[in-house]
Formats: C-alpha cells, structure tokens, sequence
C-alpha cells in the first residue's frame, strides 16, 4: 500500500491507495502553511491519520507520495508557487515525524500518473496531462516512464506569441497567459466590458463573479460574444496542444482542471477538429487522440501514490 498527498491551494488532501491505484480511505485538513518543519510535520500526521483510517500499519506502507505545485527534486522542494518553501529538503523533516520514504511529484505529474494508471491513459506508454487551472500544467510520460523531477515540464511556458502578455515566469507570450483557466476569465472580462449587452454579464453577475465555466455557460444559451470567447480560447489552446503534439507525438493528450469539463460540443470536439489540422501527423505517422481526463479530484491523490511504479 501506499499514501498520496495532494496539495492544493487551501487544503491537504490524503489517500491511503492499494497496488491497483483504488482509494482505500481519505483524510483532509487545511493548508496553514507554518514553515516547512511544520508542514513536513503535518504532512507526517496526515499520513498517519490516513493509515490508520484505512486500518493499515506504517510497516504495510511502502512509502508517501506527495503532488505539490512547484519544482522537486529527489525529496528536496526546489520551490513552490502558493506556499513559501525555497530548497527545502523536505523528506527529511518528514522522517524526523514519520520514518517512510517521502516521494515528491509537480502537480501535473502526480495528475497525469493517477490518469495514466486509473483514468484517461490506461493501456497506454506515450501519454500528456494538460491541467487548466490558474496555470497550466503539464504531466508528462513516455514509455511508461515520467518525466518528472529536474526533467519536468514547463510546457505552459513555451511562447506562442512573442512579445505578448507578460508572466510571471519573466517571458512574455507565455502559453499559459492564453490557455489556462485565468486567461480565459482575462478573456471573457474583456468580452463583458467591450459587450454589456452580453448574458456573460449576466450570468456573471448571478453567480457573484466570472469562472471558466462562465463563457461555455453562456456560449451554450447561444450567446454570440461567448460563442467567440470559447472559439478564441479553442484556438490558442490548439495552437500549443498541436506543438506539444509534433515533439513528443504521445498516444493520447488529456485534459484536466476545471475548464476541461465544459460541454464537449464546445470545447474537445472543436479542439479535435483544430489540432489535427494543425498537428504535422496529418501527412502521416501517428495521430494523437485527444482526451477528456477521467479521475477529478482524485488524480492527483491516486498519482501521488503511485509516484514510484513510473520513475
């Protein structure tokens, strides 16, 4: 058995996950990030209280896995993006509360490992993860292997438009300021500012602000200033799905995060249609089938765990 740690935004989140990836229990408690002694503390106390849920004995546990947003290596955290640890050799303040080796995985990595053994990419040995969140992430394995720590990806930083709109990365055109979920919100504020006629305004104002659920919502009442919003938004994300595409040319391409669950008519179908007519597979060689991700809040839990059957 194993224990996967998902850490998100405003919570931990544990499973305790057997040899074929099914979730035996689950344990919760908030981010309050204290410095990283405490957090590798918390993490530790996570980890028993999951075990012990499960029924299961820290001496029937290979090992804890754990998905955080940022750079890892080994089981040192390089950096993270939404609690402030910088070179923090972080399995070992977790062995000084819980003496099991302490597996660590980017996010998108963690999502795409959970996918790939439980979801989207069962069966298959080339495989991507894309997460449309704040940012966008992406998990990558080739082969059956991930390309994770030192080697993971940063494809949400690849330029599509040079000289475009900053990030934070120190890059402009960045994908992720035009694919992820807070560059469709950027989008589709300006759509309601440009068009207060628009029923993005609202539905924006009924449900207290603008989500990425906001445009496919009103694209799918027929609304035309949403309808544009979502074909501008299909379009960039396709014009980098298809780059990544022509370099690694993977089995399958899934997409996770919020965003991924919009009404397929409006956002994988039409994005289907635009990669393969941009990827270089249309004269031949293998296509890349494009995919919906299957496991939700899970992934990155099941991933977790399963860290160390792909590195």
């Amino acid at each position: 058995m194993y224990v996967g740690i998902d850490v998100g935004g405003t919570n931990l989140k544990a499973g305790l996950v057997d040899e074929t990836g099914r979730i035996l229990a689950v344990e919760r408690t908030p981010l309050d990030f204290q410095g990283p002694e405490a957090f590798a503390a918390t993490l530790a106390e996570l980890s028993q209280a999951v075990m012990a849920a499960g029924g299961a004995a820290p001496s029937q546990v290979e090992y804890v896995g754990v998905g955080l947003p940022g750079a890892v290596s080994g089981g040192d955290v390089v950096y993270t993006t939404n609690i402030p640890m910088e070179n923090v050799p972080l399995e070992a303040l977790f062995r000084h509360t819980l003496d099991l080796p302490l597996l660590l995985g980017n996010d998108a990595d963690c999502a795409a490992v959970g996918e790939y053994f439980q979801g989207a990419g069962r069966g298959l040995r080339d495989f991507v993860v894309l997460t449309l969140g704040t940012g966008l992430g992406a998990g990558i394995i080739l082969d059956g292997r991930l390309r994770g720590g030192e080697s993971s990806s940063e494809a949400g930083h690849m330029v599509l438009h040079a000289g475009g709109e900053p990030c934070p990365c120190g890059r402009r055109g960045c994908w992720e300021q035009y694919a992820s979920a807070t560059a469709l919100i950027r989008r589709t504020e300006a759509a309601m500012a440009a068009h207060p006629e628009s029923a993005l305004c609202r539905l924006a104002e009924e449900a207290g602000g603008v989500d990425g659920r906001t445009p496919f919502l009103a694209a799918e009442a027929g609304d035309e200033t949403a309808l544009a919003v979502c074909r501008a938004y299909v379009e960039e994300l396709a014009e980098g799905t298809a780059s990544l595409i022509n370099i690694l040319r993977p089995e399958a391409v899934a997409f996770g995060g919020g965003v991924a669950g919009a009404p397929e008519h409006l956002l994988l179908e039409p994005l289907r249609r635009r990669v393969g007519a941009l990827c270089f597979s249309r004269h031949g060689g293998r296509a890349t089938r494009i995919l919906r991700a299957e496991l939700g809040n899970d992934a990155g839990v099941i991933g977790a765990a399963l860290l160390g059957r792909v590195i």
